[in-house]
């Protein structure tokens, strides 16, 4: 038996036979990914290797970025030097390395700004991206910046950002103010987020608790795992991904620690307070996400995301420009040199993966398959759960 296929029917287990089989999405391949030799995202691999990859976690500093570091006189963002960064240098990275299409997110970890500022910064910075783009056609995507914690405005926009400017998602903070995720404070946002279908690639930020804890060391080593871990877990038990099925998850870095604990989190299905919230059971949830590789290509990291979740669950990010692509890249490449990825599921890594939340990045004679939509829980999942609540009480019972 593989190891995903145990994690899951463990999960089964301790949630009194809640946890359903993992939600089909449409995706070929086992744990491994696409048999070598495979056509993948229908043009053969070698064509599929000309094409690009895209990068889907790759920064930029807008000039209303800029001005506001400057104002506070921040010269160092969650511990590291702020890079110096131009398009151009964007560009000429992406050439050297193969890289045809960064989907661009702004950014401020660590960072709090007053509710007029963080509003004059998200739209002074999502039309500087939209003009990037256009004038940089399929070299460019972006994230909107919507100022959250402030959450009308944060509305307004990403409305204005998808509905207007056409941003290709949203770029949101696992943690905000004192809030994760999944709070209810943010449910509006979630509700026009979950009408447009969008894409929401989710950054880890520095939450206030962090500087209380006197830990010295850098806050990118444990901290950002830990926010991202936080904020994944809260959006399933909080009933955020089932109540607002249509929006698209990314987790940057792997999602943080929150693979690695799986088993343990799904605990929570046995548990009644999480009955009518993660009502399809924390491990079907946790595989609706998306991950990128972000400073996590190794054998260690990818491993646990392959026996977890489809193949076509894990895209490619660079953290671009503080960690520069090429190390992405080389990572990868060591990773199939070593027979650990096939060449098919590296190409879907690349570019493949990315290609189904993305499609208006697809060139000339490439084939698409659609990221999967979900939907509420059926009426026969309801039905299943009421029958099962006495169970779940009383597995409640003896846990206490």
């Amino acid at each position: 038996m593989k190891r995903r296929e145990f994690v899951a029917g463990a999960g089964a287990l301790v949630g009194a036979g809640m946890l359903a089989a993992a939600v089909s999405d449409g995706s070929s391949g086992g744990a491994g990914g696409t048999v070598p030799g495979e056509v993948a995202g229908g043009i053969p691999a070698k064509e599929k290797r000309s094409a690009g990859r895209i990068d889907i976690h790759h920064h930029i500093f807008s000039p209303a970025l800029r001005q506001a570091l400057q104002r506070h006189h921040i010269h160092r963002i969650a511990g590291s030097p702020i890079p110096d960064w131009t398009p151009e240098t964007s560009l000429g990275a992406m050439e050297r390395d193969g890289t045809r299409t960064a989907v661009t997110s702004v950014v401020l970890p660590g960072i709090n700004l007053a509710r007029d500022e963080l509003v004059h910064l998200s739209r002074s910075s999502n039309e500087y991206s939209a003009d990037l783009a256009q004038r940089h056609d399929g070299r460019f995507g972006f994230f909107a910046h919507v100022p959250l914690p402030f959450t009308d405005n944060a509305c307004a926009e990403a409305i204005y950002a998808l509905d207007t400017l056409h941003a290709d998602g949203v770029v949101l903070m696992a943690s905000n103010g004192e809030k994760f995720l999944g709070d209810e404070a943010f449910d509006e946002l979630m509700s026009e987020l979950n009408q447009r279908q969008a894409t929401v690639f989710v950054h880890p930020n520095l939450h206030p608790s962090t500087g209380q804890l006197g830990l010295e060391m850098p806050p990118e080593l444990l901290e950002f795992s830990c926010d991202l871990t936080r904020a994944g877990l809260n959006l399933i038990l909080s009933g955020t991904l089932e109540r607002y099925p249509r929006i698209r998850w990314i987790l940057a870095h792997a999602g943080g620690f929150l693979p690695y604990v799986a088993w343990r989190v799904s605990l929570a299905n046995a548990m009644p307070e999480y009955g009518d919230k993660a009502t399809l059971g924390v491990l079907n949830y946790l595989r609706r996400f998306y991950f990128d590789t972000a400073n996590s290509v190794s054998r260690y990291s990818m491993a646990t995301l392959r026996e977890l979740v489809e193949p076509s669950r894990i895209l490619f990010g660079s953290d671009a420009p503080y960690v520069a692509e090429a190390q992405t890249v080389a990572g990868i490449a060591a990773l199939e040199r070593d027979g650990f990825w096939s060449a098919a599921m590296v190409e879907g890594v690349e570019r493949g993966h990315a290609l189904s939340l993305f499609p208006r990045f697809k060139l000339e004679g490439e084939s698409v398959v659609a990221a999967p939509l979900y939907e509420h829980e059926p009426l026969s999942g309801q039905v299943k759960r009421q029958i099962l609540q006495p169970i779940r009480e009383l597995a409640q019972n003896l846990r206490k």
